[in-house]
């Protein structure tokens, strides 16, 4: 007779059912009392000094190159007045969520793994369990949380410096008119523009914290299986932001009409 295990991709769904269950229990003891504010605050501090520079120098370049790109494209068809909204758009809409995302997963959520695999194997998250200390209250609620926050205050920064660092690449290496550049922006753009961007940042905050979370409570053995976890955890959420980027543009552009139509 052929067994459960034996069925191909059963143990990919029991993973994901697993995390699943975790994102639900943090989204659900978070509101439980007493929360940990300061463990909170230690790994908000701590996110986000690994987070801003890197974040701050990244999101230059990405500016700049789409920027660069959009007026070129826009330049062949004659429509140089919208680059700005264009490049403007491009980074607040799918850039700075996306850079948002990649380094609090790369950086705070591989440090996070790594803290609670370490705990795990150590036996510190059993001790807890038998003391009746829910681990999940106790270590992953300050620590989702606290990469949410970071998530909606550095996209909020990488949009700034994206949208600064696009604007004098198109002004003073392909010409472009200041004026023209804010005008377009100011004519096509809209709120609800703005808070997709940050809709999108935490969202992809929550599911970083999660999947560091899940990969730390569920480690290999031994250090080596620490390290694993942490190259597993920044793979999978990298998938599932690309993923969730996707479906929530997608039903973005549904529900919200465009400026103007």
């Amino acid at each position: 007779m052929t067994t459960k295990s034996s069925f191909p991709g059963v143990a990919a769904i029991r993973q994901t059912g697993r995390l699943y269950a975790l994102g639900l229990d943090v989204a659900r003891q978070a509101f439980r009392r007493p929360f940990q504010f300061r463990e909170f605050v230690q790994q908000f501090w701590f996110i986000a000094s690994v987070s801003i520079l890197p974040a701050a120098l990244v999101s230059i370049p990405f500016g700049a190159v789409i920027a660069l790109h959009l007026g070129s494209l826009t330049a062949q068809i004659g429509a140089e007045s919208f680059t700005g909204a264009a490049s403007v758009l491009a980074v607040i809409q799918q850039a700075s969520p996306i850079v948002t995302a990649l380094l609090i997963a790369g950086a705070g959520g591989s440090a996070v793994c790594a803290d609670l695999g370490s705990r795990t194997i150590r036996e510190e998250i059993a001790a807890m369990e038998v003391l009746g200390v829910s681990p999940v209250q106790r270590l992953i609620v300050p620590r989702v949380l606290a990469a949410m926050g970071v998530a909606a205050f550095l996209n909020g920064m990488v949009s700034v410096v994206g949208v600064i660092g696009g604007y004098f690449f198109n002004v003073l290496m392909q010409g472009g008119t200041p004026g023209a550049y804010v005008a377009s922006f100011s004519a096509l753009a809209q709120l609800p523009d703005l808070y997709i961007s940050e809709i999108k940042a935490v969202v992809f905050g929550f599911v970083a914290g999660v999947v560091a979370a899940y990969r730390g409570l569920n480690p290999g053995r031994g250090p080596k299986g620490v390290g694993d976890a942490v190259n597993q955890s920044v793979v999978i959420t990298f998938l599932l932001l690309f993923l969730l980027n996707l479906i929530l543009t997608t039903l973005y552009l549904q529900l919200v009409p465009p400026k103007g139509s």
